[in-house]
Parts: structure tokens; C-alpha cells; sequence
């Protein structure tokens, strides 16, 4: 009899396994083939953590998927938008414009198609020139400098424009991927670069190692002004994220969440979040400012609706969405 019972146990066990793997597969029906993840130019940290994410979500959940160069924020919420890429990076500013139908891509087209995922980290907006240039501070920049702020339309080439106008800074403005723009400032082409991405920009880190370049911090003052003049936060870069740094840098900052299109499937969207959320270790490797992409930083999308799925495992876990950001 303790024979038979056994034999019943395993079968009774397989029998649920077996059911359990069908309604998994069931689950699965409506999900897509593959999918892809809008970044950025290569060189930026948006490219770097985008495609290692998607590679993530691909290998976790067994779905063809993979990053893809973009424009940046802008281009990635107009992109989700429509449909033509299933998840993307953004910037609280630019998403702010795009849900009130002012995004320069699509001036008065209101892009309620786009959910938030997850909370990525900040941005903080930082200069760069070459230490043989003797510009030491946002003063020194010469009237008629050459500045490279990243690709047109992203959110460097958005804000930080006006930021340096708003700070009295005349300029001959330029765009392009970051890793090219680095090696027009190591030729000599560009005066400065004005970044906008998470630390450490793989571009200034490859310049460090090329040359001696100077990190330019905003002084008390300018900071205070951008901070009244924008929708920025206070910000300091850490002195261990460049050898060039002796100390923490001043600086203001923007913060980055994932999206994705808001009529994905729920079950595949709760997915891509759980494993996203469930393992900050992997998302580290991909690039260390993932240590900021945990739920409790949820509460700095004030803007854009989480997705039912994200909004599913979220709750499950005990961190609560505002109604006026659900669905």
C-alpha cells in the first residue's frame, strides 16, 4: 500500500506539474514573438543599459528581444507610442511634455500610449572639456563655444541648452552619439560636452583614459537658479565615478524609467517587471547605476501610468501605486 501510495503521490505530482507548465504556456498565447528596447546613440549609458536589460528579459524569459539605437527619450516614447518598439527609456521631463501633446516630435499628439515600468536612476547633467582648454567652470565656457549635447531630440539636447542659456552661456550648438562627440573634443572639434546620462558615461570614462579632461560642477548659485528654473533635483556626482575627480561634484539631475506600450499583455509585462525587480544583482552587472532600480524609488514617476501588469507585482509586494496613476 505505501508502494501504491507513493506511485499515486508522483503521479498526483506530475499530473500538477503538468497542468502548471500547460497554464504557463497558456499564459504565454498572447504575448509577442520579441521585442525590442528603444536606448540611445552607442557611447551613452542608455545604450549600455537598454540593450543589457533587454538581453536580461530575453534570457530569463526565453523571448527573442534585444536593444536598438535610437534618438533617446524623446524618439523612445513617440516610438512606444505607436507601437513601433515595445519597451523603452525615458526622462520625467521629456514624458511630461509627451502626455501633454507638446513633444517636439509630435507637437499637440497627447502619447497616452506609453506606461511606466520601473524606476531606472538619475541623470545628472555634467560638462566635460579637456584640461588644455582651461575651462574650469560654467564661467570659463567662451562666448561662441562649440558644444556637443548628444543626439538631437534627447533629453540633453532638450534641456541642457537652455540651461546654459538660462546661465548666461553663448554657444555654436552640436549634436551626435557620445562617442563620437568624445572624439570631436579629443580633436579638438568641440570646446565642451554637455552630458546628460547615468554616471558613468562610458564616453568620459573612455576619454579619461585617452587624455586629462575636467569635470565642470555647477557652483551654489547656478545650481539654485536651475533648480528654479527647471524640472530638475540636486545632485552630486560621487568623486569615485571618475579617476578625474578628486572630490563630489555638484551638479542637478533628472530621473529615467522604462516604458513600455500601455496595450502590451499584462501577464508579459508583470513579467518583464518581476524579473527586472527580483534581480538588482544581474541589472548591477549590467551597469552599476541600476543600484537605483528598486521599487521604493517608484515614487519619482509622477507622471506617466504604470502599466496593470507592473502595477500587479508592485502591489503584490506591498508598494502601493497612486489611483492617478493606474490605468
Amino acid at each position: 500500500m505505501r508502494h501504491l501510495s507513493t506511485k499515486l503521490l508522483a503521479g498526483t505530482v506530475a499530473g500538477s506539474l503538468l497542468v502548471a507548465a500547460a497554464a504557463a504556456q497558456a499564459d504565454r498565447s498572447d504575448w509577442p514573438s520579441n521585442f525590442t528596447v528603444g536606448t540611445a546613440s552607442q557611447g551613452g549609458t542608455y545604450f549600455v543599459y537598454g540593450s543589457g536589460w533587454a538581453n536580461l528579459i530575453a534570457d530569463e524569459l526565453d523571448v527573442s528581444g534585444g536593444g536598438e539605437v535610437t534618438g533617446g527619450p524623446n524618439q523612445n516614447l513617440a516610438l512606444v507610442h505607436t507601437g513601433d518598439l515595445a519597451l523603452g527609456l525615458t526622462t520625467m521631463g521629456p514624458a511630461a511634455e509627451a502626455v501633454a501633446g507638446q513633444s517636439p516630435l509630435a507637437p499637440g499628439v497627447p502619447m497616452d500610449n506609453v506606461c511606466a515600468l520601473f524606476p531606472m536612476y538619475e541623470t545628472p547633467f555634467s560638462i566635460t572639456a579637456l584640461s588644455s582648454s582651461d575651462i574650469e567652470s560654467i564661467s570659463d565656457i567662451p562666448d561662441g563655444a562649440r558644444i556637443g549635447f548628444g543626439p538631437s531630440a534627447s533629453t540633453s539636447d532638450t534641456y541642457f541648452p537652455a540651461i546654459l542659456e538660462e546661465l548666461g552661456v553663448n554657444f555654436e550648438r552640436r549634436n551626435g552619439g557620445w562617442s563620437d562627440l568624445g572624439g570631436q573634443l579629443q580633436d579638438g572639434l568641440l570646446d565642451v560636452i554637455a552630458f546628460a546620462a547615468g554616471i558613468p558615461i562610458p564616453a568620459v570614462s573612455q576619454l579619461e583614459v585617452q587624455t586629462d579632461v575636467n569635470i565642470i560642477e555647477f557652483t551654489e548659485e547656478e545650481q539654485a537658479q536651475v533648480l528654479e528654473a527647471f524640472p530638475v533635483a540636486e545632485f552630486q556626482i560621487p568623486a569615485s565615478t571618475y579617476s578625474t575627480l578628486e572630490e563630489d561634484a555638484r551638479a542637478v539631475s533628472m530621473w529615467n524609467f522604462a516604458i513600455a506600450g500601455c496595450d502590451l499583455p499584462e501577464s508579459f509585462v508583470y513579467e518583464v517587471t518581476r524579473v527586472t525587480m527580483e534581480n538588482n544583482d544581474k541589472m548591477r552587472n549590467v551597469h552599476r547605476s541600476a543600484e537605483t532600480s528598486i521599487p521604493e524609488n517608484i515614487v519619482h514617476n509622477t507622471v506617466l501610468p504604470f502599466h496593470p501588469g507592473a502595477v500587479r507585482w508592485y502591489e503584490e509586494n506591498g508598494h502601493e501605486i497612486p489611483d492617478d496613476l493606474k490605468l
